[in-house]
């Protein structure tokens, strides 16, 4: 078939058009790798990006302690602040919560969160782990590492380094593509976390960092350590950084012995402090704060704050403190830490002063800063119906007999991955009365009941009396996991649950049923829509379950759950697991995010150990209870 001259014409014209389409987008596409070869560098006494000096003005906002439908909000208010660079830690105990099991999606869809970052044209430090303390349960480490009974975490024992070889394998290829390299935003990523204050194996640190670099980590490496950590924390290739509150030049001085004409960076300038249950309020004065970031960067330091902004440790995510002190303190549920931004996004004096401050080292305005999100404080919700703990065992699994107890994490749950967190219920018969020991086996503490009658509370340190009673008895114990260690050399002894024997009149107790009562988001909604419930006009047995409903006529708005009258337990709002609760606060108020809640009929639920004053109240604002300043 022979074309007319038009014909020819139009094609010739089309192959030539889409030739220059090809060219162009190679061009784009060559241009963009070769501009994103000059990449954050640390060869000289100041960083280096895009061939110009760089100063970090960093702030941590980690993804999993927001709600995904607030991500955006809070990283334009920090935008809006001057920070040019979001760091985030990653926590491999919510991504992988069964061995081989991986979840990175909804409020977990880390690419998303980075995707987010570089559209808002932030910057980012990526701080992988897999170890990230965090004030989060187990320093982010899976809890079923620990049915090794001969797990040494942090270290190169093969259980270890077999585990972190699983997990990287599929988070880093989520993190390569985003790399600055290759056209995304994360610019530099940290070498496990503060290893110089834990340093229990000399080949750790080389592990970790051939496990990031073996995978396709092309960026700058750094660590992060206190100034004691600072001598066994390190890892030749990697920029060290120093984590502190107040300043003293003398460690600023250290740092600068240890690696000369290098950068100088605080990867953590904690910004205030957390809390932990039966303690103060920790608060870190703005003006104080503030004197030392201004000083920071006049010294020609970067700097990172820690936090930027805080959270929440929704569900029971919160670590515990056993540094210093007898045993274990549990974390408390907000993660506000006295942020510049609030734990529910608010604007606070040391976000203006700050603001101020990071003007001075931008060449243009800061952009406008966002309005705040609305909050109510919706009407009482009175309690219509209660079911006890011990009608709930019906929408358990079956429970697991075992002539001596078994610790929380090897129990043969979750696909034989044992049970992580919640409550662990054991029970056995007696003869008699006497005294029961814990043996420092009991982790955290245990409620007490004879024949379903609340008959004491034993610790890991104390000793109960039992009375005496009828021949054949049933003794049940009710093991809260508080929250384990995220920080310390004890993260070995982190298991949970009974951990050994348990012993009445220095007999070791035998022959128990144990269940496992995680409270899952199945296990909740099987309760809710039970026919089970008992109405309120029958006094209600403790520990139970309470079940009222929110009616919201409106768009939903942000609320504080509070719980005056109430004792200790776990909230639950439309399934979710909001966090605990304890009147022993600090913290008196719990954060309820707008995207929660739904107009019309919500479902509230309430566990709660021991009493109840029938309602549950709402507030438009936090009280985290009496303050006490940083020390």
């Amino acid at each position: 078939m022979r074309l007319s001259l038009k014909q020819r014409y139009l094609v010739l014209l089309s192959v030539v058009v889409c030739s220059l389409i090809l060219y162009h987008r190679s061009s784009f596409f060559r241009e963009r790798r070769m501009s994103r070869t000059d990449k954050l560098q640390a060869n000289s006494s100041e960083f280096v990006l895009r061939g110009k000096p760089f100063r970090i003005l960093g702030g941590s906002i980690h993804y999993f302690r927001v709600p995904r439908a607030y991500w955006e909000d809070r990283l334009l208010k920090m935008k809006a602040c001057g920070i040019n660079t979001l760091t985030t830690y990653v926590p491999w105990n919510l991504h992988e919560p069964e061995r081989g099991v991986f979840n990175f999606e909804d409020d977990l869809d880390l690419e998303a969160y980075l995707k987010l970052a570089e559209n808002l044209g932030l910057w980012v430090i990526l701080r992988p782990g897999p170890y990230i303390c965090a004030e989060w349960d187990l320093g982010g480490l899976p809890s079923w590492l620990l049915r090794d009974h001969n797990m040494k975490l942090r270290t190169t024992y093969p259980g270890f380094t077999k585990a972190v070889d699983s997990y990287f394998d599929h988070l880093i290829q989520k993190v390569v593509p985003h790399q600055y390299s290759l056209g995304g935003p994360v610019i530099a990523v940290q070498v496990e976390n503060e290893y110089g204050s834990f340093a229990k194996d000399a080949q750790y640190m080389a592990f970790i960092k051939e496990a990031l670099v073996s995978r396709g980590i092309t960026e700058l490496l750094m660590t992060s350590d206190n100034t004691a950590g600072l001598k066994l924390g390190g890892v030749e290739g990697a920029l060290e950084t120093i984590n502190f509150q107040k300043l003293n030049p003398k460690d600023v001085a250290y740092l600068d012995a240890v690696q000369p004409q290098r950068p100088k960076m605080v990867m953590e300038f904690w910004s205030g402090w957390f809390d932990l249950w039966g303690d103060l309020h920790h608060v870190f004065p703005a003006e104080d704060m503030a004197a030392v970031v201004t000083e920071i960067l006049r010294m020609e330091m970067s700097i990172n704050l820690y936090m930027f902004h805080g959270g929440t440790n929704f569900g029971f995510m919160n670590g515990a403190l056993a540094v210093g002190i007898p045993s274990p303190k549990a974390m408390i549920t907000s993660y506000d830490y006295d942020a510049p931004l609030s734990e529910a996004g608010d604007y606070t004096t040391k976000y203006r002063l700050l603001r101020n401050i990071f003007s001075q080292y931008h060449t243009q305005d800061l952009p406008k800063m966002p309005f705040l999100h609305e909050r109510q404080a919706y009407q009482p919700a009175v309690i219509h119906q209660h079911l006890s703990l011990w009608d709930s065992l019906q929408f358990i699994d079956k429970p697991f007999k075992s002539e001596s107890p078994v610790n929380m994490e090897n129990l043969p749950v979750n696909n034989h991955n044992g049970q992580s967190y919640g409550y662990t219920l054991y029970q056995t018969l007696i003869h008699s009365g006497g005294t029961l020991s814990s043996n420092k086996h009991i982790r955290d503490r245990a409620l007490v009941f004879l024949d379903k009658q609340f008959v004491g509370v034993v610790d890991n340190e104390l000793e109960l009396t039992l009375p005496e009673g009828k021949e054949k008895r049933t003794l049940s114990l009710l093991v809260e996991n508080a929250g384990r260690v995220n920080y310390g050399k004890t993260l070995d002894d982190q298991r949970k649950g009974i951990v050994g024997d348990i012993e009445l009149n220095k007999q070791p107790l035998r022959d128990f049923l144990i269940y496992s009562l995680e409270m899952k988001p199945a296990f909740v909604n099987k309760l809710q829509t039970s026919g089970d419930w008992i109405h309120m006009h029958q006094k209600p047995i403790f520990p139970g379950f309470f079940q009222t409903k929110l009616h919201i006529r409106t768009q939903p708005k942000d609320t504080f759950i509070k719980l005056p009258g109430w004792g200790k337990g776990v909230v639950f709002v439309n399934g979710r697991n909001l966090g605990r609760h304890n009147s022993v606060g600090p913290q008196q108020t719990l954060y309820l995010p707008a995207p929660w809640l739904s107009r019309g009929e919500n479902q509230l639920m309430v566990f709660e150990e021991e009493e109840s004053d029938g309602k549950i109240q709402f507030s438009s604002s936090a009280d985290y209870g009496m303050t006490v300043d940083v020390q």
